[in-house]
């Protein structure tokens, strides 16, 4: 694990950019696309060592706004400013060419999914390397060095192997720290990071921060764009609150967040997890209203263990022919309406486990029952009638859904699939009837059906995921970071959801998470696992209180916000 004074012994050699002017200055700000204004009338500045964040929920504007420092809102866009200038550098009605000589080397730019943002089919170094190559600095030789200084400067170890490397070869923290890389090749003044820590988990996004920070001492000035108003708060001097496109509120991160004036900068710091009390409801949203579940399916006993992971191990053989352990002897119980979360640090063995529980992937040793019956150990045609007991929730929706299906079709598809698993006769309601009913119970238009996914926002999409895995009635429901991508009023919305049908149905939930706000607010149990083994476990106050495992305390100490992290600790 990369410390923080590795980062600041790596980053000490960055020069300090002094001076009062400002590196950003935005003045009047709106764009719009085919003559919808989705940005409008938007002003701030930003000097050299400071950060800006711009926070709002989808569609509020923050992206596009940042984008418009780099040209990249597309041709359809029209973008008009009093004001719109980078390091002294007027940007309004930059031509192709020039916009080409900013992107890298006046302002870098990170973006959230570095395994899609880095070319999958290129070397590391490769893609870290092409600002250095498209801005004619040095021959090959002289790029090839200066890419190992960058590897070692954003804290990458053994920077002459993973320049080597295919970007799936990294881990995600170290993917990222790859993109930073990338983005600061030619030391740019400003940086802007569009959602740079979403889906990293709690310590590896600690390490990332520490970078920004370092970059940010150094005299980078930074555009934070984050749904994450703890990062906001660990990392930005001042904040802009953005709603449908319009800046709402700002000023400094204290004030903003320390005493918000507007409705829906509060509403926004109510929606997170440790503003409440665990089991509490997080969103204004109305209970939902579920259909009740077939008569052939009743509710499961309260406290009846459902689903029970005994001993389970898995290992594999690399391509080195080396055999690694990804999940050591773990073990637990799940009970009707119950949520037991997973914790633990990209690579803990959090998601291999879930697929063990799932039947996806086979135990190397140990076993899974599911209501008291074999599981694991059964061929998936023994296991074809009991598999809508169990459904899954991922963290991208999108692509777990068939792209030629609409939303009604992939929920009726659902519906017929567990009924000829179970061998079920009709209840009496068409298909169309229980989908409209899915789709209401979840909160979505029942219209909602006739669309598809793609033209969905992602707390949409999830809803209708999770719409599509109660098709099956299940009793168990697997949840792989299903709320990480999400603002954090959508976000509440859907816990809220998962909490009434748990509630109405008696589902357990198996929830995984790299977010310990939300696992603390969630779970009644919690898993902590490092390199595959349970190293701690027991209630969430437990767990979260007081903390046995050193690893277990690290994680805590790694959430970013002050605020956040001492409500954890003083909560009562």
């Amino acid at each position: 694990m990369t410390t923080a004074s590795q980062l600041t012994s790596a980053t000490a050699s960055v020069p300090f950019r002094g001076g009062d002017d400002p590196v950003v200055d935005v003045r009047g700000l709106s764009v719009a696309f085919g003559g919808r204004t989705v940005v409008q009338d938007v002003s701030f500045t930003l000097e050299a060592g400071r950060c800006v964040a711009i926070v709002g929920e989808s569609g509020s504007g923050k992206s596009v706004t940042a984008r418009s420092l780099l040209g990249l809102n597309g041709p359809t866009s029209t973008t008009t400013a009093s004001t719109l200038s980078l390091g002294g550098r007027d940007l309004r009605d930059l031509s192709d060419a020039s916009w080409r000589k900013v992107r890298g080397k006046e302002a870098g730019y990170v973006l959230q999914d570095a395994l899609v943002s880095l070319d999958p089919l290129r070397k590391v170094g490769a893609s870290v390397a092409d600002a250095l190559r498209v801005h004619g600095v040095g021959p090959r030789a002289e790029r090839e060095r200066q890419v190992l200084s960058l590897l070692e400067r954003v804290g990458i170890p053994s920077p002459s192997l993973r320049a080597r490397q295919l970007p799936s070869e990294l881990s995600g923290g170290l993917r990222q720290r790859a993109l930073i890389a990338a983005a600061i090749a030619l030391d740019p003044a400003v940086l802007i990071a569009d959602e740079p820590t979403t889906a990293l988990d709690t310590t590896v996004q600690a390490q990332i921060l520490a970078l920004l920070d370092e970059l940010r001492a150094g005299g980078t000035g930074l555009v934070l764009i984050s749904h994450d108003l703890g990062v906001v708060e660990r990392l930005a001097d001042d904040v802009v609150v953005m709603q449908h496109g319009v800046v709402v509120e700002q000023g400094p991160v204290g004030a903003v967040l320390g005493d918000p004036q507007d409705p829906y900068t509060k509403r926004l710091l109510s929606a997170i997890p440790a503003a409440h009390a665990p089991g509490t409801r997080l969103s204004d949203a109305p209970r939902a209203t579920l259909a009740p579940r077939p008569a052939s399916r009743p509710v499961p006993v309260a406290g009846s263990v459902v689903l029970s992971v005994s001993h389970v191990s898995k290992r594999y053989r690399g391509p080195d022919r080396v055999v690694r352990t990804v999940v050591d002897d773990v073990s637990f119980d799940l009970r009707a309406g119950e949520t037991l979360g997973i914790v633990g640090e990209s690579g803990s063995g959090k998601s291999t486990t879930a697929a063990i529980a799932l039947a996806l992937t086979a135990p190397s040793s140990g076993s899974v029952t599911l209501e008291g019956r074999p599981w694991s150990a059964l061929s998936e045609r023994a296991r074809r009638g009991d598999r809508p007991r169990i459904a899954t929730v991922s963290q991208d929706p999108l692509s777990s859904f068939d792209p030629r299906r609409s939303v009604g079709e992939l929920i009726r598809s659902a519906l017929t699939g567990a009924r000829a698993a179970r061998g079920a006769p009709e209840d009496g309601r068409s298909d169309t009837a229980r989908t409209e009913e899915l789709l209401t119970g979840v909160g979505l238009d029942p219209s909602i059906a006739r669309r598809h996914p793609s033209t969905l926002s992602g707390g949409q999409r999830q809803r209708v995921a999770i719409a599509r895995a109660l098709a099956t009635d299940p009793d168990v429901l697997v949840l792989d970071e299903a709320v990480s991508a999400l603002d954090v009023s959508v976000q509440a919305q859907v816990l809220d959801l998962l909490a009434d049908i748990q509630q109405e149905y008696g589902t357990a939930a198996l929830f995984i998470s790299h977010d310990l706000g939300v696992i603390h607010h969630v779970s009644d149990r919690v898993l902590v696992l490092r390199d595959g083994r349970v190293v701690e476990e027991g209630t969430a106050d437990q767990v979260f209180r007081s903390p046995r495992d050193p690893y277990t305390q690290g994680l805590l100490d790694a959430i970013p916000g002050v605020s956040a992290h001492r409500k954890f600790q003083e909560e009562s």
